[in-house]
């Protein structure tokens, strides 16, 4: 285990993470290389009474990665990725990212559902759901995982599956990091190919409600292989679907995506799925400033449309749509403790910039742009929280959810020691107060 502190080479790079508004300087950095480096790790920063932060792909817009003046536990080094084609399993270390568990599956036509950034981490999409391109035909991240690796609080190291510690293993399929820090991850793959096409049309805002209208109406009987997205920017509107697999089949659906009307501009582009897992990566872009609120719906009312249309001014956030239903709805509700598999649409209003001049006025367009969607929302997902606190924790999980979760939490983390993250609070009265 290499440990980085202030001044050392490389301490900087290691503390940085994709949201450039987190500035924060851990005591120490635990680059682990493997379980035990995990467990040394957890071990010494309850001996210190340090706040534990866990990294991976620092994707986080809280950047609960990074603990001001405690450990970060940086799984970075524990990258590897390991595929059975004949098994269909993959075997995933937790400091993986999804571009490294995309390519060495991709090698052998197999794929499961993951995140639509390459640089985002493994473990954080998978234990908060993990929405991807797949999900509508394979079920979300969480409902792929077959078996999780665990270093918790007390420094023990357990596998949870469907056999071994099922109240941990039902947690963490959309619990969040609260558990413990998972350092290997057994996904089941799914034989997809090795093709993808995207589908994109654009519209200026003024009259897009129409639009976005028929968007809507469309994708409630696409195909599973359909995923439809859509985004609102300033000034325009796209609307579009992405289709993993024989690209001629996905182009069936273009006459009755063209025929909501004319567009700007159009874009239609095959590819190969790796190109399409990469191509909104912004690996560049990490110094930028970014913040972001989100909603589910679990349906997309002609209100709410005309809320999303509406001009909301130069900061606006761009806004995202993507839709949900097929695979994710399949799985009974109490079988993980992801929720809301009913949503219809995700939302996500986004901002970046680089001027710190620029903050305050940024999170407030955001603020306010979700704030006028709120009254059509039905819950939020886990991984698009920021900065809500326990009220954002209610949204993400239902009362029954939520105190089945605080049950596992005080059998496997009684003391809150893992909650650097969206905290779901143990019972006991010694707990760490965040």
């Amino acid at each position: 285990m290499e440990i980085l502190q202030p001044g050392q080479a490389g301490y900087d790079a290691a503390r940085r993470v994709w949201n450039g508004m987190i500035d924060r300087r851990p005591r120490m950095i635990a680059r682990c290389a493997n379980v035990a480096d995990v467990v040394e790790a957890v071990r010494t920063a309850r001996e210190l009474d340090l706040e534990i932060g866990v990294r991976c792909g620092g994707h986080s817009i809280a950047g609960h990665a990074v603990p001001d003046d405690g450990l970060m536990i940086d799984l970075t080094p524990m990258g590897a990725v390991q595929v059975d084609p004949a098994r269909r399993r993959a075997v995933v270390q937790g400091g993986a990212l999804l571009g490294a568990l995309d390519r060495e599956a991709q090698r052998y036509g197999l794929a499961t559902t993951a995140g639509n950034v390459s640089h985002t981490g493994v473990g954080g999409l998978t234990l908060g759901g993990g929405m991807g391109w797949l999900a509508r035909q394979h079920g979300l991240a969480c409902d792929n995982v077959e078996s999780y690796q665990v270093v918790t609080a007390d420094g023990s190291v357990v596998r949870a599956s469907a056999d071994e510690h099922p109240d941990l293993y039902w947690a963490l399929r959309g619990g969040g990091g609260n558990f413990g820090i998972v350092t290997s991850f057994e996904f089941r793959l799914h034989r997809v190919g090795t093709q993808a096409l995207r589908a994109e049309l654009t519209y200026p805002l003024d009259g897009a409600a129409d639009v976005l209208r028929g968007w809507r109406d469309l994708s409630a009987s696409a195909p599973r292989a359909a995923t439809f997205e859509a985004y609102i920017g300033a000034d325009a509107v796209t609307v579009g679907y992405v289709w993993v697999g024989d690209p001629d089949r996905g182009r069936r659906l273009l006459p009755s995506l063209r025929a909501l009307g004319r567009p700007a501009e159009s874009s239609v582009e095959a590819m190969s799925y790796l190109d399409l897992q990469r191509v909104d990566d912004s690996v560049q872009d990490h110094s930028y400033r970014r913040y972001w609120k989100g909603h589910y719906f679990r349906t997309l009312y002609d209100e709410a449309i005309a809320e999303l249309v509406a001009d909301q001014g130069p900061l606006h956030p761009n806004v995202s749509l993507q839709a949900y239903g097929g695979a994710i709805a399949d799985v009974p509700d109490d079988a993980a403790a992801f929720a809301h598999r009913g949503t219809r649409f995700e939302y996500v209003a986004a901002s970046r910039w680089s001027d710190p001049d620029e903050d305050e006025a940024r999170m407030t367009a955001a603020r306010q742009a979700a704030a006028r969607l709120e009254p059509f929302a039905a819950g939020a997902y886990v991984n698009a929280l920021g900065d809500e606190g326990a009220a954002g924790v209610g949204r993400a999980y239902s009362p029954a959810k939520l105190a089945r979760l605080t049950a596992v939490k005080d059998t496997y983390d009684p003391g809150n020691v893992f909650h650097l993250n969206q905290n779901i609070r143990p019972t006991s009265a010694a707990a760490i107060t965040v």
